[in-house]
């Protein structure tokens, strides 16, 4: 307890005080003598450069209290695909609800589209021309949003979207066009457990307008707040996925850990346990950043949740409701190691991607182990303590590399996917050597940041840093390898 104490002293005490231009053709010049000619020599304009990755523009306005959103919305596609597009997909999971999402004009580079498909969750542009690879296309939509009501009661998971008595979600909220890879759009289907959507890495201005600014709810965000007039822009860079939450009683707490301000908003009710889920995401944040690599942005957000589970976003996880009511004063609880949990996926989802649906051993498995690495940093007589309660209580077995379609339930999902991978991940360390994993996990989201992974990536950047024959951990663990 007194390492607990020291380290957050320290910091505290470390805390600061949130078109081209055609090329011009050279015309040959009659020359009246023998002398060359001095012909004046103007620099042909450059080009400009094909921008890194997609950037999102919403300009947002909220009528809090008819849970009422419309949206235009401007996306700047640049194709890195390697080869000409004659569609984009884009993923809409507020089409999932009845009566959520309106679409009232879609136009691509100027030209108005009348021929787009809206299929359930995801929506398919043709374009008259097809997309040529190292080019950029300009879509613009307009759209409305009728938020459902987040009712727990009835469902088989979390209903995070929409609105509560306390609170409004906007998660997957607007529509994004999804990664191609391997000659495909990657939309996988919706599913009762596990998380089906895959995004590609984004920058974003996000501007919020309240049609009823005498009683604006307090906002958490994605990004950096900056006044805009009589809106708020949000800008987030390298980002995954841009969620928010507002709510008129939400209280705030605030830190600093080296150049990242990490923010909780909870109720009044739970301040103590509000700041103890701050204090435990600042020092996870800390010790990833050391372990894996620099976090990638400028703020943190826990945000509590009137839903019964916790969820992560680029630079914001929602944070169930009934943690803060379990919170007894100690680190040995839900509150600490699912928060933890969910700042680990600040690098297994947000900087490292994968295919959710298809491989989610990939982003949970590492995220669960990575709650290892946190006691084991802070807490080490503590460490016994979490594979018992957190992770053998549940007697984790089968193999790990399953889609989250073959995970029956919720329950025997995170008992494969999440606990047996945490054993994986543990066996291969333990097999390889500390100095080995740790060079490997580095290289792995340095090699694979901003992207999308694979099982295959994963490994060959492993055997970059191993000799040692780890075969018959991974002939355990995994069913296709």
């Amino acid at each position: 307890m007194r390492k607990y104490f020291l380290f957050i002293l320290l910091l505290l005490a470390s805390c600061n005080q949130p078109m081209p231009q055609a090329a011009q053709t050279a015309v040959p010049i009659k020359a009246e003598n023998t002398q060359p000619a001095q012909i004046p020599t103007t620099p042909l304009p450059t080009p400009l450069a094909i921008p890194a990755r997609e950037k999102y523009i919403l300009n947002t306005v909220i009528d809090y209290d008819r849970h009422l959103i419309t949206v235009d919305e401007t996306i700047i596609y640049p194709n890195h695909t390697g080869q000409p597009l004659e569609q984009l997909t884009l993923a809409i999971a507020a089409n999932l609800w009845a009566n959520c999402f309106k679409l009232t004009q879609v136009t691509v580079d100027n030209i108005s589209v009348t021929d787009s498909t809206l299929n359930a969750h995801h929506l398919d542009i043709p374009l008259q021309t097809p997309l040529a690879p190292d080019s950029v296309s300009t879509i613009i939509l307009s759209y409305s949003l009728s938020l459902p009501y987040m009712d727990q009661a009835n469902s088989l998971r979390a209903r995070i979207f929409g609105y509560s008595d306390i609170q409004m979600n906007l998660v997957n909220w607007y529509p994004f066009i999804v990664p191609f890879k391997d000659g495909e759009w990657m939309i996988r289907e919706p599913w009762s457990h596990g998380e089906y959507l895959i995004y590609p890495v984004a920058d974003f201005e996000v501007s919020l307008k309240f049609t009823n600014p005498e009683n604006t709810p307090i906002v958490a965000a994605s990004g950096l707040a900056e006044s805009n007039g009589d809106s708020t822009k949000y800008t987030l860079t390298e980002g995954r996925a841009f969620a928010i939450s507002a709510s008129r009683e939400f209280q705030v707490s605030s830190m600093q850990v080296g150049n990242v301000k990490v923010y909780s908003y909870y109720l009044p009710i739970y301040k103590n346990a509000g700041e103890a889920a701050m204090i435990a995401s600042a020092q996870a944040l800390h010790i990833f950043s050391e372990k894996f690599g620099q976090y990638s942005h400028k703020t943190l957000s826990v945000v509590i949740a009137d839903f019964k589970d916790s969820m992560e976003f680029s630079a914001l996880f929602f944070h169930s409701r009934s943690f803060y009511d379990l919170y007894d004063g100690t680190p040995a609880n839900y509150l600490t190691f699912v928060a933890v949990h969910e700042t680990g996926h600040q690098w297994w989802f947000d900087q490292v991607a994968s295919d959710q649906a298809l491989e989610p051993w990939l982003d949970e498995s590492l995220t669960t182990y990575s709650e290892s690495l946190y006691y084991e940093s802070l807490y080490p007589d503590m460490l016994s303590w979490w594979w018992s309660y957190r992770i053998d209580f549940f007697e984790p077995q089968g193999y790990i590399d399953i889609p989250v379609y073959d995970g029956q339930n919720d329950e025997n999902y995170k008992r494969i996917v999440y606990f047996n991978g945490a054993h994986f991940v543990q066996e291969l360390r333990e097999r390889i050597g500390d100095e080995a994993f740790f060079a490997f996990i580095q290289d792995y989201v340095a090699q694979n940041k901003s992207g999308i992974s694979s099982s295959e990536e994963f490994f060959s950047i492993l055997d970059e840093h191993t000799d040692v024959d780890y075969s018959d951990i991974v002939r355990g663990y995994f069913r296709k390898r």
